[in-house]
């Protein structure tokens, strides 16, 4: 089933959003990251796309306190990312109430301990991410664009067991212009078998529509919903 995922993603505590990935574009939209997880999951969410920008920036996971509050006080099931460049740091996050960690500025830079993950906490755990900038992947919080293009990445990762892929068109994020559907669409037929999740762009239920029709996995959606473009109540019936 197709689902709408909603992000949270955390500088300082604080739910915020930046624009492109600049942390000099920076919104906050809520204090308290466990309030907004909970209206959530009152209208009928089950997943939340959690990530600590903080963590992406200093190379570490920073956050997990706010991981593990939102993780025993909802049921939601969680999906975390953001500074996960050690295998203490994974282990930290799934110790925190992760159902799932993405990576990827490490599948980028250090592959071998991504297949490690792969094995060790097995493939349902373990999300490849895979975001880009003009179809080359951008890694370190988006700060660098490498020269790799993004379907040659995914297709080596495919070929070792992973299923889950979250894929960000950078570009498009926070600018509510709309998701890069083309990109998604030849994303479906390259590889049918894998879980792909869109985002970035999102600006109204008609774009969550579109990606529908792609028959992918899901979207994830963060400032439309901040902004009041997409409403709960949108999202409620969406799950009704």
């Amino acid at each position: 089933m197709f689902q709408i995922i909603p992000a949270i993603d955390i500088i300082d505590g604080k739910c915020v959003r930046l624009t492109q990935g600049d942390y000099n574009q920076k919104t906050e939209y809520h204090t308290d990251p466990l309030e907004v997880a909970k209206m959530f999951e009152d209208n009928g969410i089950k997943r939340l796309h959690l990530v600590d920008l903080d963590g992406a920036k200093q190379k570490q996971v920073i956050n997990y306190k706010v991981l593990d509050t939102i993780a025993t006080k909802t049921n939601l099931l969680i999906d975390f990312g953001g500074g996960l460049q050690s295998d203490k740091d994974v282990q930290i996050a799934f110790d925190c109430g992760a159902k799932q960690i993405t990576g990827g500025s490490i599948a980028v830079k250090n592959p071998s301990m991504f297949f490690d993950w792969i094995n060790q906490y097995g493939s349902e755990k373990i999300i490849l991410g895979a975001d880009a900038k003009n179809r080359k992947i951008a890694v370190s919080g988006w700060q660098e664009t490498s020269e790799i293009d993004i379907f040659e990445f995914i297709s080596s990762y495919t070929q070792k067991g992973v299923k889950y892929v979250i894929s960000t068109d950078v570009a498009k994020d926070g600018m509510l212009k709309g998701p890069s559907t083309d990109l998604y669409a030849q994303m479906e037929t390259l590889f049918p078998d894998l879980n792909i999740i869109a985002s970035g762009g999102v600006s109204c239920m008609a774009d969550i529509d579109a990606l529908q029709s792609l028959a992918i996995h899901g979207v994830i959606v963060g400032k439309a919903i901040y902004e009041g473009r997409i409403s709960m109540k949108d999202i409620k019936k969406f799950y009704s």
